[in-house]
């Protein structure tokens, strides 16, 4: 699994959204002030949280956007999917997304090394929430600097 530079504005805007008061509503362009996040690819990300249930949105005068839970509440994981679909390696160890394969019933590679990456990457998804990012977003962090380090296919 690798991060991409939507998982890491994502995160970026889930944090922010947590350090703010749960009845507020913030509008997209107080998020990408705050998150050096452009614009309208901040309201495509929170479009694709908003369809997961992650964050919750509000039109018009006073509208804006919300964490849709409290931020322990919203594992990575959940994250993860909203902006990325499955997290599993392969669709034929995915939990959600399955599609059988004509090996599956004798792949010792997917009975083993690829139903453990996935377990991996679930359980640390799963480990850690939105409030893990409010610790940063408190403190000033900025994922910026992720972005130079997201690493390229064929790296």
């Amino acid at each position: 699994m690798r991060l991409s530079a939507t998982d890491v504005y994502a995160f970026q805007a889930l944090g922010f959204l947590g350090t703010q008061d749960a009845a507020r509503w913030v509008s997209s362009e107080e998020i990408s002030e705050a998150t050096g996040v452009h614009r309208p690819y901040l309201v495509r990300i929170l479009a694709a949280l908003g369809n997961k249930g992650v964050v919750k949105s509000k039109k018009g005068i006073g509208g804006g956007y919300a964490l849709a839970r409290k931020a322990g509440l919203i594992s990575l994981c959940e994250v993860v999917r909203a902006i990325d679909g499955p997290v599993a390696p392969l669709s034929c160890i995915s939990l959600n997304w399955h599609e059988s394969c004509p090996e599956e019933g004798r792949c010792h590679a997917r009975a083993t090394v690829y139903t453990r990456m996935r377990d991996a990457m679930l359980g640390v998804l799963q480990e850690f929430s939105v409030a893990d990012l409010v610790t940063d977003a408190r403190q000033g962090v900025s994922y910026g600097h992720c972005l130079g380090h997201l690493l390229k296919p064929n790296a």
